[in-house]
């Protein structure tokens, strides 16, 4: 496959990935983590987009340290592609500072935004579709995304809202209007979703135009315009402290709350390449090898009358009896249990210790 010229792709990896507490830490986030394969998710990501764009169109968001692993992992991403956020401050601060990075190169440049710790199981299909949504950013003047189908009336993913006729083809790729973006909708709200046939999950996967990511701010968001300006002096300058001081008053808000929801002309085109964003626990159970009792497991489980079980305990042997639908997940330090209806609660887990001063443990 050719790579795509004016591309650029931009890698949110400044997540602290809690939900999958307690292998995932502070100082080791679940994109720094060997979750689905014997790589890193941000190796997996770097990796399966360097068919359409050389390393050198590659950059990286995340703090100081979280940069400072990603230059270890990712040896061939250039020291100066790892943008070095002064603050946490959410997705809309973050893509604010690296579409100014593009900008400043080349106003015309399309940027596309990944996260570093998603699962695409085609990534043949993804790299098409990927290169078609990037060819319908450069010739019109709409934001895209990514919508995936869903399979259940899901209440912990947005939903974005798209009409039938009004769209257009791209490299025989369909894009449709978005009508409106839903936030997490309550599980009687999500079941209507799918019954009507017209919403898909929000994959949190988006191109622009950076000029065109310009536009849009000033239209249907002035007040993060504002901050734009600011965060492109400051990088003309190599103002430290200015780019400090823009992320000490910007507004913490995602890019959903803070544009999308707000924009005009959005354009969204089917996900239908495997997409997960392995948000907790359970997700793995369709990822990791299982036995004949369905227990996904990483490390040795012995299993009676126990089924759809996720185990991690590596280089041990894990007994279960009588047990259906838990997550054990075994560290040096810690142990997990929990039904796996329940792995969105592990926050709460982490919110406890904290307030316990256990801070060894986050």
């Amino acid at each position: 496959m050719k790579t795509v010229p004016g591309l650029t792709v931009v890698i949110m990896a400044g997540g602290s990935g809690t939900r999958f507490w307690p292998l995932s830490r502070k100082r080791s986030p679940k994109q720094f983590l060997p979750i689905a394969s014997s790589r890193t998710m941000i190796e997996e990501t770097f990796r399966r987009v360097r068919p359409l764009v050389p390393a050198s169109r590659i950059l990286t968001v995340a703090n100081a340290a979280q940069s400072r692993t990603i230059r270890r992992l990712l040896p061939s991403l250039p020291a100066g592609n790892a943008l070095v956020e002064p603050k946490g401050r959410n997705t809309a601060a973050s893509l604010i500072l690296a579409t100014a990075h593009v900008y400043l190169r080349n106003p015309e440049a399309i940027v596309a935004v990944l996260a570093s710790d998603h699962i695409i199981t085609d990534a043949p299909l993804f790299l098409r579709k990927l290169a078609a949504a990037a060819e319908a950013a450069a010739s019109t003047e709409s934001l895209i995304t990514f919508g995936v189908q869903p399979t259940y009336p899901s209440t912990g993913y947005g939903y974005i809202q798209f009409a039938r006729e009004g769209g257009l083809t791209v490299s025989g790729e369909p894009f449709f209007p978005v009508l409106a973006f839903r936030e997490k909708p309550t599980l009687a709200t999500a079941a209507g979703f799918l019954q009507s046939g017209g919403y898909v999950w929000n994959s949190g996967m988006f191109l622009w135009r950076a000029s065109v990511f310009a536009r849009a701010l000033e239209r249907d968001s002035p007040e993060f315009f504002v901050f734009w300006r600011r965060m492109l002096e400051a990088l003309k300058k190599r103002s430290a402290s200015s780019l400090a001081k823009i992320f000490d008053e910007i507004p913490t808000l995602s890019i959903d709350y803070a544009l999308m929801e707000k924009a005009r002309g959005t354009l969204v085109c089917a996900g239908d390449f495997g997409w997960s964003d392995v948000g907790a626990w359970s997700a793995l159970a369709d990822l990791w090898p299982r036995d004949e009792q369905e227990n996904a497991r990483r490390g040795d489980v012995c299993a009676v009358d126990s089924r759809g079980n996720v185990v991690h305990n590596p280089g041990k042997l894990t007994a279960l009896i009588g047990v259906d639908g838990i997550v054990v997940v075994q560290t040096k330090d810690a142990l997990l249990i929990c039904r796996k209806d329940r792995d969105q609660d592990v926050k709460k887990v982490l919110e406890l210790l904290a307030k316990n001063g256990k801070t060894e443990y986050l």
